[in-house]
């Protein structure tokens, strides 16, 4: 399996863990300095994020996905995923989010770990 195709597996594995509440799936895909930014601007490191989508602050239903593109540059490497994704955020309802994320991602011991990821819509 190329690089880029790994890549493109840890972005399905990514909201398959997001869907599931997998803290520890989550923690094992990002690095010790993660940091999402999130549509508002806020940015939130690794810990945060996670406790707030355990706490259901964040809840995701599922992730259909439309279009993923990596671009590896020896041990780094940028990816963008473009995903239609049920979702109810911030206690709201469940709405679907045409969601796009824009990772920036580095290679650790030989398995690639999200450094950070900003989020938008498309």
């Amino acid at each position: 399996m190329t690089d880029e195709e790994k890549i493109k597996e840890l972005y399905k594995y990514y909201w398959l863990c997001m869907i599931n509440k997998d803290s520890d799936g989550l923690r094992s895909i990002m690095s010790k300095d993660y940091v999402l930014i999130h549509m508002t601007g806020v940015q939130q490191d690794k810990e945060d994020f996670i406790k707030g989508l355990l706490s259901g602050t964040f809840n995701y239903f599922g992730a259909e996905h439309d279009d993923i593109t990596v671009t590896v540059s020896a041990d780094t490497a940028q990816m963008t995923g473009k995903s239609r994704v049920l979702a109810s955020v911030y206690g709201g309802g469940k709405k679907l989010w045409h969601l796009r994320g824009d990772f920036t991602l580095r290679k650790e011991n030989n398995d690639w770990k999200l450094t950070s990821s900003k989020a938008s819509t498309y």
